[in-house]
């Protein structure tokens, strides 16, 4: 008689310690999982950025860009919102259809920073008092652009099972 009052408590204990324990797995993993999202939150985030200038006007866009965009994005990196600024151009030629003449990558501090609509009308006031001049350049670097295009890119981790 003994026996059988002891095995219901028994199956209590069993039942409640399988419970508690499964209870702490799953917070865990909750846990785990809310960890990996504050990482990737705080993890570098890098947007491409491609421009494709009008036959023979590459140059100058690459003279407009340096002097009246490059300087804000140094800015921006002097603030921390940015980590890395840099560009390339194509070595050889492409077929028309998939020409791009130069592509700037920018990788942000994260995600949250590279897609929070920072106003930078006053940073743009600071390094260009000659507002209309700026802005004619600004316009004019945009109007000899045939495409122009903006790619956020992730990094693939070839190790990973």
């Amino acid at each position: 008689m003994h026996l059988q009052t002891s095995l219901p408590g028994r199956r209590f204990l069993t039942t409640a310690f399988v419970a508690a324990a499964i209870l702490c797995a799953s917070t865990w993993g909750i846990t785990a999982r809310q960890s990996v999202m504050v990482d990737a939150k705080e993890q570098p985030y890098a947007i491409e950025y491609y421009y494709k200038a009008k036959w023979g006007h590459a140059e100058e866009f690459l003279a407009l860009f340096k002097k009246n965009h490059y300087p804000l994005l140094k800015k921006e990196m002097e603030l921390g919102r940015m980590l890395k600024v840099s560009m390339v151009t194509p070595r050889y030629h492409m077929t028309e259809n998939s020409r791009w003449d130069y592509r700037v990558t920018i990788v942000f501090k994260n995600a949250a920073i590279a897609n929070d609509n920072f106003d930078s009308s006053g940073v743009i006031k600071q390094l260009y008092p000659d507002q209309e001049t700026y802005k004619k350049e600004e316009q004019r670097r945009f109007e000899i652009l045939d495409a122009h295009w903006d790619l956020p890119i992730k990094d693939v981790d070839l190790d990973a099972k």
